[in-house]
């Protein structure tokens, strides 16, 4: 008897080793989040040769390895997505967007279903990976994030600086928030401007949007007190945050410079041509741009003014980002989607191009400049070993012509493809 119990714990203990090597062979040959692009050319990063004929290996979110196609095992049973005839490049960030379109208002009320097209038309569609929110319902953008960060719908990261500090709404968004019961109040201290800060920390916001200038009826612009765009950013810096600001006309971006802002959110209208002198003291202030050019163009057919007056409005900005970019100032890419509804992005890159940017620099505004900017670089903006697998599969190269960055056929986030062009 004891030697029939003897004989079957051996054959269980074998039976238990056997289904445990097989489990192991299993796991490390197929682990279940691996997934691997093939056959791509690959730009790692604005400035480094491309990769013709490679791959990228995703495991757990991260990029696990790149490199040529021949050098890279790719396991059996991983997801393959072939890249054959296509470009990969790191994910793009769009560093001026606002989550305020009627269809992303009430995001808690939302089904994701809904809240999956809203994010696609907006944003998944165009390769966005990380988007910087310049000024929304910030209680609700934090519901959106959550939903996204958990898997339950298809977005996105998200960065947010919720409700802006002004001293008066902008005369272009007063009828919309009134409309839609959305209430920002007026910021007349810099107490009032430190308390909002602070309450946007603790809630979890990413930055400060200041208008240091606003624009109101007749063309009139209200402009912030310098004494409360100081208060703000450096209550701002001591909680690591950065700081943008609307300029609007030079009076607000002189408040933007010495107030210590980080960002500008745009090109400026009501400014004289960026002189040599000027564009040094935008420098020495480290101060970033975001052009959102294709908001003139916007603006000006909302105006109805005539194609001539449009496009002379346009060649001004672009001729401000001209000289800021061929100068070496620091470029990001935003459109201000949100605000505008124009969310193809070909125009921005043919307009960018025109000022007389090169992919390289377009690629940079769209991916090592913002991690840099925003203290991502360790993890993001660059397709590495050990980097966040945020990956976008464009099906032109943008080296022949700036649009194919429009020209999107998959997003991946965190290793999670996101979108799929059909």
């Amino acid at each position: 008897m004891m030697s029939y119990i003897a004989h079957m714990r051996f054959r269980i203990a074998r039976m238990l080793l056997l289904i445990l090597t097989v489990v192991f062979l299993a796991s490390s040959s197929c682990p279940a989040s691996e997934l691997a692009l093939v056959g791509a050319k690959i730009y790692p990063s604005p400035t480094e040769p491309p990769i013709e004929n490679g791959s990228i290996l995703v495991h757990q979110g991260q990029i696990l390895a790149m490199g040529p196609a021949r050098a890279i095992k790719i396991p059996r049973g991983a997801t393959v997505i072939d890249c054959k005839g296509l470009i990969v490049a790191a994910g793009f960030w769009n560093s001026h967007v606002h989550i305020f379109t009627p269809g992303l208002l009430r995001v808690r009320d939302s089904t994701a279903a809904e809240l999956d097209e809203q994010l696609d038309t907006i944003f998944n569609r165009w390769g966005f990976t990380t988007v910087f929110d310049l000024a929304s319902v910030l209680d609700n953008t934090l519901v959106l994030r959550r939903r996204i960060e958990s898997d339950e719908v298809r977005g996105p990261r998200i960065l947010t600086v919720g409700e802006p500090i002004w001293t008066i709404e902008p005369v272009y968004v007063r009828d919309y928030m009134r409309d839609n019961n959305i209430h920002i109040p007026d910021t007349e201290t810099p107490d009032q401007a430190i308390a909002l800060v602070r309450d946007h920390v603790a809630k979890g916001a990413d930055g400060i949007k200041l208008f240091t200038g606003s624009l109101q009826d007749g063309g009139q612009v209200a402009t912030l007190p310098l004494a409360i765009a100081k208060a703000t950013a450096e209550e701002a810096h001591r909680h690591g945050m950065p700081v943008f600001a609307h300029p609007q006309d030079p009076e607000g971006v002189e408040i933007a410079i010495n107030s210590g802002v980080d960002v500008l959110a745009h090109t400026v209208p009501g400014s004289p041509p960026w002189t040599p002198e000027f564009i040094a003291r935008l420098k020495t202030a480290n101060l970033a741009l975001i052009p959102t050019l294709t908001l003139w163009d916007f603006e000006a057919r909302k105006s109805q003014t005539t194609g001539q007056e449009r496009e002379a409005w346009i060649d001004k900005m672009v001729a401000e980002l001209g000289a800021y970019s061929k100068a070496g100032g620091e470029v990001l890419f935003g459109t201000d989607v949100g605000y505008t509804d124009h969310f193809d992005t070909t125009l921005e890159f043919t307009l960018m191009s025109r000022a007389g940017m090169t992919y390289q620099q377009i690629l940079a505004s769209l991916t090592t400049n913002p991690a840099r900017r925003f203290k991502s670089s360790g993890h993001s903006g660059r397709i590495a070993n050990g980097m966040d697998a945020d990956l976008v599969v464009l099906g032109g190269d943008p080296a022949r012509d700036v649009t194919a960055f429009s020209n999107v056929r998959y997003v991946i986030r965190s290793g999670k493809l996101i979108f799929a062009a059909r």
